[in-house]
């Protein structure tokens, strides 16, 4: 786990970048700037428990990869939830809490994964442990207002204005953040190394 000194403002992006690519470190750059963090923590997944394993490649080549796209150094990636054995985003979040007291978390995530975030296991308990800013993605920017967690947490929505204050705030808070976008997946990536 990366080191953070008290005080500090860190967004977490976790994701099992398979591959990771061009729009993944466009995510990353976009909340660092818009939430005014001092960190991102890339992390790098053993697997995705929604996902099927069996087109993943090795997390050694993941990380390695997402080392050589994260070019910024405010961008620390690390795989420590295999260190761990952790596979769930909440089981993830309540041991950086503990590990890290003093330091303001904001959850990271890509506007497509909001749409079925209300399969990940204990999904309102990672709503309740950090703010989460989600990062609009192609095809996803109307979506995300009919999904389930937009709509259960909609009391808590954050205007996008007070984004860079989003990691200092108490959880439930999250905002929407527009911005430029990628078209590059994982899947479409994958889909066409088979080519």
């Amino acid at each position: 786990m990366p080191h953070a000194e008290k005080g500090l403002a860190v967004g977490l992006f976790g994701g099992s970048f398979n591959p990771p690519h061009a729009g993944h470190a466009l995510v990353a750059e976009i909340a660092l700037r818009r939430l005014a963090l001092d960190q991102l923590w890339w992390i790098v997944t053993p697997g995705n428990p929604l996902k099927s394993t069996r087109e993943l490649a090795p997390l050694s080549d993941r990380l390695l990869q997402s080392e050589q796209i994260a070019k910024n150094p405010k961008i620390k990636v690390t795989a420590f939830e295999a260190a761990y054995h952790i596979r769930f985003t909440a089981d993830t979040l309540a041991l950086v809490k503990a590990r890290n007291p003093g330091v303001d978390f904001v959850w990271i995530m890509g506007a497509d994964s909001l749409r079925d975030f209300h399969r990940w296991q204990r999904w309102r308990q990672i709503v309740m442990t950090f703010p989460i800013a989600v990062i609009d993605r192609p095809g996803a920017t109307l979506s995300f207002l009919s999904s389930v967690v937009a709509k259960t947490f909609d009391y808590a929505r954050v205007d996008e204005g007070d984004a860079p204050r989003l990691a200092r705030m108490k959880a439930p808070a999250w905002t929407f953040i527009h911005g430029p976008r990628s078209s590059l997946s994982s899947s479409a990536i994958r889909q066409q190394a088979k080519g």
